[in-house]
């Protein structure tokens, strides 16, 4: 119970996050979005991973040790996530969209495009780093129930709180960022509506009540949770302190 209640302490605190209160200006959605992006995109290696445990994307192909259900739900979430639908109606998958959020207010994406192609991590801002390394580490090396855990403790059941705080400074200063805000408000209902019930069946699941599997994953979303703090916390102290790009190992 002392672990449930620090982990919601977390979550609640992470939904009125001072950072969101700096978002008063294009300058620094600019400089935000430059740094959140690197955890938009991590955010899919944590999927990936799940729809691999959970379900079979090896050949030849053998069916899950789990459910039906949870494997239908998982496959439900990355279709959702790879290919959901922007303003228009068109297919696009949330990473493709959040770049074009930062494109339409003048961000540099050049930095994670430039890594996705070459795989640099060079060229991860310094505020984004411990985030991405706990999450590539988490997915390279954790149990299925630790991911699990970090993808509805640490990401879909926080998310909604977090993205409604950024939207409502966005509106209340009128930022001009009508993508950004779109990705903001689909992202507010389908975790807090769809993927996040998914997920939280997903783990239950996976935990069946063992109590030993249960800590384990209490412990890795505190630790996610954690570790989202600290990447809000640099970055907000990155825009209050500079007005520079944001800083990198080396120059864009």
């Amino acid at each position: 119970m002392k672990n449930f209640n620090h982990l919601l302490s977390l979550q609640s605190a992470l939904a009125v996050h001072p950072l969101f209160k700096e978002l008063n200006d294009i300058k620094r959605v600019r400089q935000f979005m430059e740094i959140h992006v690197w955890a938009v995109w991590d955010f899919m290696s944590l999927l990936k991973r799940l729809q691999r445990d959970l379900t079979c994307v090896t050949l030849p192909w053998k069916p899950s040790v789990y459910s039906s259900r949870v494997v239908r739900l998982i496959n439900e979430i990355v279709l959702g996530e790879e290919s959901d639908v922007d303003q228009n109606g068109e297919p696009t998958s949330h990473f493709e969209l959040y770049l074009r959020a930062m494109k339409e207010v003048g961000a540099d994406t050049t930095a994670i495009e430039r890594f996705i192609q070459h795989n640099d991590a060079s060229l991860m801002p310094r505020e984004a780093q411990g985030f991405v390394s706990h999450t590539l580490q988490l997915v390279e090396q954790g149990e299925t129930v630790e991911v699990a855990a970090a993808f509805f403790y640490g990401r879909e059941k926080v998310i909604p709180g977090m993205f409604q705080g950024i939207l409502d400074v966005l509106m209340q200063e009128k930022i001009p960022c009508p993508t950004l805000n779109y990705y903001l408000e689909r992202h507010i209902h389908l975790d807090g509506e769809e993927h996040g019930p998914m997920s939280e069946k997903c783990l239950t699941e996976i935990c069946r009540g063992d109590e030993v599997l249960n800590q384990l994953a209490l412990a890795a979303g505190i630790k996610c949770l954690e570790m989202r703090g600290d990447l809000w916390t640099k970055t907000k102290n990155f825009l209050v302190n500079t007005g520079a790009a944001p800083d990198t190992l080396q120059a864009h």
